[in-house]
């Protein structure tokens, strides 16, 4: 099991910024490749980002690249999502998942996954 905690989400307005962050338990948070997906009500979960276990690697989805980045800390067991320029369309619960057995965009590949964190962009 990995224990997974978002937080950081919140009410900003169209233009601004915001940092998500995903803080795991245990110590093997190092071996795990980590992602990003977001669902909006009445929709689907969606890729977002992913960052594979030593930080070398990252993939977005194209909705927000350029806009958003995905790193994480190691030493901290935490994975973040540095997010700017907000957009109304980003509104949607952000959720972060973990997985050794996968790298890249699709949900069912991951195996762990927070309870999520609400992100609102208004107009």
């Amino acid at each position: 099991q990995v224990p997974l905690v978002e937080s950081g989400g919140g009410l900003v307005q169209a233009g601004g910024s915001l940092r998500l962050s995903c803080a795991a338990s245990g110590r093997t948070f190092s071996t795990y490749n980590m992602g990003w997906f977001r669902q909006a009500p009445g929709k689907e979960r969606e890729f977002v980002a992913t960052v594979n276990w030593s930080g070398g690697s990252t993939s977005y989805a194209d909705s927000v690249k350029g806009r958003f980045t995905i790193y994480r800390d190691n030493r901290k067991n935490t994975v973040y999502l540095q997010m700017n320029s907000l957009k109304p369309e980003d509104t949607a619960v952000y959720y972060c998942a973990a997985t050794r057995r996968y790298y890249g965009a699709y949900p069912g590949g991951y195996d762990y996954w927070g309870q999520g964190t609400q992100v609102t962009v208004s107009s």
